[in-house]
């Protein structure tokens, strides 16, 4: 079909609902304000995706802690901040001060943006949250097209950022754009909190939100982060809950100095050897996790949850082809989601300290530490998972009876998020999905871990929605990083439609 078609097919499909109440609502938003803010946003479209190429041009690379990124970084956030100025909001850009890197040197941190748009106390307030910072990219590293330079090629919009998290940032400010050149009130206040450290940790970014919890978010009702992708490419979903994460390192070290092993291979207790053990202890074939008591906190698994599960579109042919993988560990539909979602996984990162050049290098590692992590799930404790992998760590390796030292340690632990779905802005985010797609939502858990939204659950106690704007094969973090044009433009339309449904709500 013709893309300008298809833009027009959905404006006349959600009229045609809203004007007949359709089988998906028994509620009818304005159909004649929602067809001239829809009718817009397709006529700006193109407008939209070059705001998108200026701002994903912008280098705001966080992850390397170079000066040059970091002044992208800043250039980044001061040009958001004048957006959001120019459609009449209220800006603060906080100071957050500085960054002590382990060699010694400081980094500015760049501000985090408070805005707010609106306060109309008959009104409920939603606040977004997203950020401006991105993974590094470079074209040597397998890019088809500069990454710095969004491309678009089959409607696809190559770029870094392009979907994590720059367009559908945009993508809401896109949408209070229509009603601000429509010269219509916004249904809903609006607060923006928009860092540019994320993808580093969002460093000094908790110490904030306590710090303005009584303040900034006081008189927020709801909690939007659009920072995930859908689970597949044309289906829009509903986030509801996360996989936490606990980082180990286990280190063994015989001394300080590498040996030759034919001086020394035979005589030792060799630390590599060891770690190997170690790590093999951890896992199965099956992708079971052999610690001791891991799964007894594990949320019972109900015939709600099932029925969840069976109702997601997930066409597994399709999802192991784009994976690039020959076999998954398990068959179904319904296993292959509880696994990457309700169940906890462990997976071995890597190992630092051992020899990985190409070559045949003769060296017994004096000294090596293995990584691993894993992925937790209600009703896990990140510190009772720590006390059972130190354990279970400490009994393999006495049994050993190596004369190496061993050190275990958790180095990051976050606790998983899950929210009801039966909160309001679950329902708006429902009927306005409905509204722009024709179809109901997957209503689905992310097997990653994005910190934020427990932290804003448990500091501010405001419900939190994830509305991911991204299809499945995004890329996001990966080499050719992309979003659809439909989807960056849908994704603004459901935005629009989600104040107006959230105004009808509340």
């Amino acid at each position: 079909m013709d893309p300008k078609l298809g833009r027009m097919a959905a404006s006349l499909l959600a009229v045609l609902l809203l004007l007949e109440g359709g089988m998906f609502s028994s509620h009818s938003l304005p159909p004649a304000l929602l067809e001239k803010v829809f009718q817009y946003i397709d006529l700006h479209q193109d407008e939209f995706v070059q705001t998108l190429k200026e701002w994903v041009a912008i280098k705001s690379d966080s992850v390397q802690p170079m000066p040059r990124f970091r002044q992208e970084l800043f250039r980044m956030m001061a040009v958001a901040a004048d957006t959001l100025q120019h459609l009449g909001a209220r800006v603060t850009s906080v100071d957050m001060g500085s960054q002590q890197l382990p060699d010694g040197q400081s980094l500015p941190i760049p501000p985090v943006i408070l805005a707010e748009l609106g306060n109309d106390p008959t009104k409920g307030t939603v606040c977004f949250y997203g950020h401006l910072d991105v993974q590094p990219a470079d074209q040597g590293d397998g890019w088809l097209t500069d990454p710095y330079v969004l491309t678009e090629v089959d409607g696809k919009l190559y770029g870094r950022g392009a979907t994590d998290n720059k367009g559908p940032v945009l993508a809401w400010i896109n949408a209070v754009s229509a009603f601000r050149a429509l010269e219509q009130d916004l249904p809903v206040n609006i607060k923006f909190i928009i860092e540019g450290m994320e993808e580093a940790g969002s460093v000094a970014l908790e110490e904030l939100v306590e710090k303005e919890k009584n303040r900034f978010f006081s008189g927020v009702d709801y909690i939007v982060i659009s920072d995930n992708l859908w689970i597949s490419q044309r289906k829009p979903a509903i986030t509801y809950g996360t996989r936490g994460n606990s980082y180990f390192t286990v280190e063994v070290k015989c001394r300080d100095q590498d040996f030759h092993s034919g001086t020394f291979g035979g005589i030792l207790h060799e630390p590599m050897a060891d770690l190997v053990a170690l790590l093999g202890s951890l896992v199965d074939s099956s992708g079971h996790i052999l610690v001791p008591g891991i799964y007894d906190e594990v949320a019972p698994l109900t015939e709600e949850e099932i029925n969840t599960y069976k109702a997601i579109h997930l066409d597994l042919e399709e999802y192991r082809n784009s994976s690039r993988v020959e076999k998954f560990l398990f068959d179904t539909k319904e296993e292959i989601l509880m696994h990457l979602w309700r169940y906890p996984s462990l997976s071995i990162h890597g190992i630092e300290g051992a020899f990985d050049e190409p070559g045949a290098k003769t060296v017994i590692p004096g000294q090596v530490i293995g990584k691993f992590s894993i992925r937790l799930v209600p009703h896990m404790n990140v510190s009772v998972v720590e006390k059972q992998v130190t354990q279970h760590l400490e009994d393999v390796f006495s049994k050993r009876n190596s004369s190496n030292k061993m050190v275990v340690s958790m180095t990051l632990g976050l606790h998983p998020w899950i929210a009801n779905i039966n909160d309001t802005q679950y329902l708006a985010a429902k009927r306005a999905i409905r509204t722009v797609f024709g179809t109901e939502p997957d209503m689905i858990r992310d097997g990653s871990t994005i910190p934020i939204a427990k932290m804003f659950q448990e500091i501010v106690h405001k419900s939190v929605v994830l509305i991911p704007l991204g299809a499945v094969d995004d890329g996001e973090h990966s080499q050719n990083e992309k979003i659809n044009r439909w989807n960056y433009i849908e994704g603004t339309k459901l935005f629009a439609a989600f104040f107006l449904e959230m105004a009808q709500l509340h």
